[in-house]
């Protein structure tokens, strides 16, 4: 994918699509105002002018309120005409000795585009008009103040409108209302209504959007009102702009080829009414004889003589436009519901007699309620369709509620949105519970979301789903009203313990706001959840934080939704109590952050995965990485690597056995596939499902178990990622049909492409390098389960998305000649760039002393020694047997980073009989890296690659333990890692 289509992608996920951001854009900003003293105050004073106007754009969250400049005479504008710039000039009529015509005809000579609006404020005045008619064409429009401030609002906006009109129908879909009218009072009087009840609907769609970015665009793209004064324009308008056009307002009597025709809006409306869409019409007279006329052609009536014309046109927008509640009537026209909102609208439908929805559905009420709501294109497909084209009602219900679903998820897909229920059944859409930020892992699932749902990069993968698990998200301000209303910082100090500290967090209380909207998720769904951490540092750049705050798994099955409730708080605390307790302010303080500096977001996510058996589990899950720090082969460091595992992806992230692969040529083989038979995965992790009642304060593995591969077996989920061992021919058999030893190799889906697991990865590894403008890292998971009938299909998920950090220094030791003798280390199997310097000591694990039955006390030694190195303020290099920070003792010594955390380098060095691949893909690794940890692998038996252990013995040791040595060398010595060619060497300075 090239960059340019992804700034494409991101500036329509951004402004939801590419034009809307640049509607309205010929806004009034500066109104020059001509109008006497007298006029001036009464206009402040009674009409409460600024008021009004600055009233007007609050309702609507519009910070561009125009600047109201008032001058008394026609020689003061023309003065100040010269000097600044004005978008919009009123004049009234009385101005001194110009007269506002030839005021108008010198602005117009002056700046022909300049538009000019007359307005008066005497009814007598009119008459006048009739002295100056062949002046009236230097005014764009003419208008009559009868005391009510909301006509200059209507003047600003018929300017706008206008202006903007062809760029915002066509590119943003804006809808328009037509009004043809001729008389100064009652377009005066029809404008302002209009204008209210745009405003009245704007702010009702306003409220009903969950998404920020749609609640900013509801305000651009409200319906316009064009005002024509005579037939040709009338027509003119609607011709250009029909597929806009939600209704017609036509005056009958108005000018038609220059002479006044008292039929011309018959003549209109009937136009009109050829249209297939059926565009809601009305015509008004003072004639109540032309009521009949207009029935005649489907049109309403108004008889202008009426003394609740106003209401009556109101309640025509209402009724007929859409405008306002859905209100739903029997057939005999009594009022039986009404929904304010889409989703209230989409429930109730489910209830609504029969004779309702035909009573509508004949009278294009649902269309014209969705036009008015901005589904321009849904609403013309339903008009489209009649009674007839449904075999019977059920169906035609049917339809609407499939139809208003798909309006209420294309709204919010790919977006973030306020909590409500019914975006608990939405995919591709992350629900903020509270306000705050999102944190470091919201913010880059929340930007992958809104990408690739921008991109519809699902649809590149026939009969496959790729999305994000149902993601809610707990902003930080919640963290911040949590420490400060439990008063969390007066009861903490460094000298408590993890547990205690742990306790003081479960005693809080979480607010109600949250409590209230978590109890009502629960009601809503009954499937496992992660609830995640996502801190502000988290997932930087340069400091990931990967595996320092904590995750916990929830079956989220009791039966009591109370417990359930208590369980999911306690998890959310425990969460928020990370933040605070030894390895994380550790972390924190050897990145010269301050732990106040860190506030902290939960994500809660659907568990993905099914129930095998008593466990719930993904077929299989992974990380994969663009940057492949250790490839193999005619591999590159650009061609990326994953690890999966069946299961869950614990076993990856903590250095468990695993399956690795590379996503652009799976078919090379890390591994002979003896080899391989050996070193399969044998176990994985599963939620327990049989545990509903436990305490998470015991730690993040309280509900989770290790399940044999065994059982896996005998449950059916390991169809697709096991083969049976041929040992006569040497070979493995994809599926479990044969007997013979198993193992995990995931044929199926690698090799003969069950599933396109390779090229998905390829691909989003490629979109994410070049969004994020480096290497990246990604946690997924996968559900291989199909269902034709149920529209299940095979889906991959993707958990969590985060920058890898590669140095880009640039040093070269591809040609560099060593001499061993001078060297302490080589390697050409290393992780890191650039040069260290100043480092005497070595802390190292005596091979004659090594157990890998005793990596647990090696951990605990380690720790210790480290604190005393921290203490000293001395960075050491630490050499050790197998894999550094996995957590399965029996492959290495399991240290978590603050156990280390003075070690500049570390070293991995193979032993017979225990042979590991280096551990990349581990919250470990992925630390180490950050920190600019060097990271060397010195396989067993490698005829390139040492130590030299007898220059080593020779140095003073400072400290021995039960398995370690630590020692110090009389001289610092120079280490230079090459991480482009994963060369490293440590040179020494020999007695």
């Amino acid at each position: 994918m090239e960059t340019n289509d992804l700034i494409h992608y991101y500036n329509k996920f951004k402004y939801g699509e590419d034009s809307f951001h640049y509607l309205m854009a010929n806004k009034v900003r500066e109104i020059l105002l001509i109008s006497t003293f007298y006029d001036a105050f009464i206009f402040e004073q009674d009409g409460r002018l600024s008021e009004q106007i600055y009233g007007e754009y609050r309702q609507l969250n519009l910070s561009t309120a125009p600047i109201i400049t008032s001058v008394p005479t026609g020689e003061e504008a023309l003065r100040l005409l010269e000097t600044k710039k004005f978008d919009l000039v009123i004049s009234m009529l009385h101005i001194g000795k110009t007269t506002a015509f030839e005021l108008a005809k010198k602005i117009k000579e002056f700046d022909p585009k300049l538009p000019i609006l007359l307005l008066l404020n005497i009814q007598s005045d009119l008459s006048l008009l009739k002295n100056y008619s062949g002046m009236l064409q230097y005014f764009d429009n003419i208008f009559l103040w009868k005391g009510d401030a909301k006509i200059f609002l209507a003047m600003v906006k018929s300017i706008e409108d206008m202006r903007n009109l062809e760029y915002d129908t066509k590119h943003g879909l804006v809808r328009v209302i037509l009004l043809v009218e001729d008389s100064i009072p009652y377009y005066s009087a029809f404008l302002p209504l209009l204008y209210e009840e745009i405003v009245k609907q704007t702010q009702l769609l306003i409220r009903e959007e969950l998404n920020d970015i749609n609640k900013r665009l509801r305000m651009r793209a409200r319906p316009k009102v064009i005002l024509a004064h005579n037939y040709e324009k009338a027509m003119e308008i609607y011709e250009n702009y029909t597929e806009y056009i939600i209704a017609v307002i036509s005056d009958i009597s108005y000018e038609r080829n220059n002479e006044l025709d008292p039929a011309a809006g018959i003549k209109l409306i009937s136009k009109v009414k050829e249209n297939i869409y059926d565009i809601p019409s009305i015509l008004m007279s003072s004639d109540s004889g032309n009521r009949q006329k207009a029935e005649e052609i489907n049109a309403a009536f108004l008889d202008k003589y009426s003394k609740h014309l106003l209401r009556d046109l109101r309640q025509f927008m209402l009724k007929n436009i859409g405008f306002g509640d859905f209100v739903f009537y029997d057939k005999e026209g009594n009022e039986i519901d009404r929904a304010s909102t889409l989703f209230d609208f989409e429930e109730k439908l489910k209830d609504i007699p029969d004779d309702s929805i035909l009573y509508h559905s004949r009278r294009n009420h649902f269309s014209a309620w969705l036009m008015a709501r901005g589904e321009t294109q849904i609403a013309r497909r339903i008009r489209l369709l009649t009674v007839q084209d449904f075999k019977s009602t059920a169906d035609m219900r049917r339809h609407l509620e499939n139809t208003l679903h798909e309006i209420r998820k294309n709204r919010t897909k790919g977006k973030i949105v306020n909590f409500h229920p019914s975006s608990l059944y939405e995919s591709d859409e992350i629900i903020r519970l509270t306000e705050g930020s999102l944190g470091g892992k919201g913010r880059g699932l929340a930007f992958l979301n809104s990408l690739l749902v921008s991109m519809d990069f699902t649809r590149r993968f026939a009969d496959v789903h790729i999305c994000l698990p149902s993601t809610q998200i707990i902003g930080t301000n919640e963290f911040d009203d949590f420490i400060r209303r439990n008063r969390i910082s007066e009861r903490i100090s460094d000298k408590l313990s993890d547990q205690e500290i742990d306790e003081i967090f479960c005693k809080g209380k979480l607010s109600k706001e949250l409590t209230d909207h978590l109890t009502i998720m629960l009601e809503h769904i009954a499937y496992p959840l992660a609830v995640r951490s996502s801190g502000l540092l988290e997932d930087s750049f340069s400091q990931p934080f990967a595996g320092i705050y904590r995750t916990y798994m929830l079956p989220n099955n009791h039966p009591d939704i109370l417990v359930r409730l208590n369980q999911l708080s306690e998890a959310i605390k425990l969460v928020f109590a990370s933040v605070f307790i030894k390895s994380s302010r550790t972390y924190i303080e050897n990145l010269n952050h301050q732990i106040e500096e860190e506030k902290m977001a939960v994500i809660i996510q659907q568990v993905v995965g099914s129930q095998f058996g008593d466990f719930y589990y993904p077929h299989l899950s992974g990380i994969a990485q663009s940057h492949n720090f250790y490839p193999i082969a005619n591999l590159t460091n650009e061609d990326g690597i994953a690890s999966i595992v069946v299961g869950l992806g614990k076993s990856v992230i903590e250095g468990g056995k695993h399956f690795r692969f590379c996503p652009k040529y799976p078919k090379v083989e890390f591994l002979q596939p003896k080899s391989l038979l050996n070193d399969s995965q044998k176990e994985l992790f599963g939620i327990n499902m049989t545990h509903q009642d436990f305490k998470l304060i015991l730690g993040e593995e309280s509900t989770i178990d290790k399940i044999n591969i065994k059982v896996a077996e005998k449950d059916g989920s390991l169809k697709h990622a096991a083969s049976v061992w041929d040992n006569e021919n040497s070979r493995f058999i994809s599926g479990l049909t044969n007997s013979g030893p198993r193992a995990i190799t995931f044929e199926n889906i690698i090799k003969f492409n069950f599933f396109p697991l390779s090229e998905i990865i390829t691909d989003l590894l490629d979109i994410g390098e070049k969004a994020f403008g480096m290497p990246v890292e990604i946690e997924f998971a996968v559900n291989l389960s199909k269902n034709r009938q149920k529209s299940i299909v095979p889906t991959f998920y993707i958990l969590q998305i985060r920058p890898l950090a590669v140095s880009t220094e640039d040093i070269d030791l591809s040609n560099e000649v060593f001499n061993p003798e001078n060297l302490l280390i080589y390697t050409e199997k290393s992780m890191g760039n650039g040069i260290i310097s100043g480092i005497q000591d070595i802390v190292f694990v005596d091979p004659e002393k090594f157990d890998k039955l005793k990596t647990i006390e090696i951990r605990n030694e380690i720790e210790q020694m480290n604190l005393k190195m921290k203490h000293a303020n001395r960075e050491y290099l630490l050499i050790g047997q197998g894999r550094w920070g996995s957590q399965d003792r029996f492959l290495g010594v399991p240290v978590r980073y603050v156990n280390i955390s003075n070690a500049k380098v570390i070293v991995e060095m193979g032993i017979e009989g225990f042979t590991v691949d280096p551990s990349q893909g581990t919250h470990f690794f992925h630390n180490i890296i950050a920190m600019q940890i060097g990271y060397f692998t010195i396989p067993f038996n490698s005829k390139r690659d040492f130590i030299n252990w007898d220059w080593l013995k020779q140095q003073p040791i400072i400290e021995q333990t039960d398995y370690l040595v630590h020692v110090k060398c009389k001289n610092s010595f120079l280490i230079k890692m090459d991480g482009k060619h994963g060369i490293a060497a440590v040179k020494t300075t020999k007695k």
